[in-house]
């Protein structure tokens, strides 16, 4: 289970002290990674320096009402304080207008800015239909994407297992899903792994870890 875990702590109070717990319980329970805001990228990479625990990062987040232009300067700055993998938000607008090349230029620019590095597109399923769903999923495996991603946390709504599996079936078998958003105990983890999940985005991840 742990190395299923994004270990995530993106709200906007977070201080250097919360994130440097954040990462200190990475270590202890070896998740597959932190997930922090951009501007503790560079603490998160210090003190996870000699393990094996990954550091990701957020782009266009939380809205991804940014410009391709901005989400590509994040990206690449990000890279440069050494993010391993970067979780990108499409452009819902453009999305749900059905501008679906927009999206798909987008995620490639932020695939080709993160050098060969880990891109999960969250597709925020909470504003779609299930058909938007599939349909921007495939976008977003098309495009370059290592991982489709559930949601932010932020939106209206988290993961659930019925959009788990819409995503897995739209996806190739080498593209991962993540879900995110709401996952707060054991239990709602195991369920996300059985309809598809290869990751698991949560704040929760001690918790979790207590009860495995």
């Amino acid at each position: 289970m742990n190395k299923l875990i994004d270990h995530t702590l993106l709200k906007a109070t977070a201080t250097p002290a919360d994130i440097e717990k954040l990462c200190a319980e990475a270590v202890v329970y070896a998740f597959k990674s932190v997930c922090v805001n951009p501007c503790y990228v560079p603490l998160a990479k210090e003190k996870l320096a000699g393990t094996d625990v990954l550091v990701c990062t957020v782009i266009g987040f939380p809205l991804g009402a940014d410009t391709i232009a901005d989400k590509r300067a994040q990206t690449r700055e990000a890279v440069k304080n050494g993010a391993d993998e970067l979780d990108m938000v499409i452009n819902l607008g453009k999305a749900k207008a059905g501008d679906y090349d927009y999206v798909r230029e987008e995620v490639a620019e932020v695939v080709k800015a993160a050098e060969g590095r880990t891109v999960k597109v969250i597709l925020e399923t909470c504003y779609l239909t299930d058909e938007e769903k599939q349909a921007l999923a495939r976008v977003a495996a098309e495009s370059g994407a290592a991982f489709v991603k559930t949601s932010t946390g932020f939106g209206t709504g988290g993961a659930t297992e019925s959009d788990v599996r819409l995503l897995r079936a739209a996806v190739p078998a080498a593209v991962g899903v993540k879900a995110s958003g709401g996952i707060k105990t054991r239990e709602d983890a195991l369920r996300m792994i059985a309809a598809g999940a290869n990751r698991i985005g949560t704040s929760s991840g001690v918790t979790i870890m207590k009860e495995e």
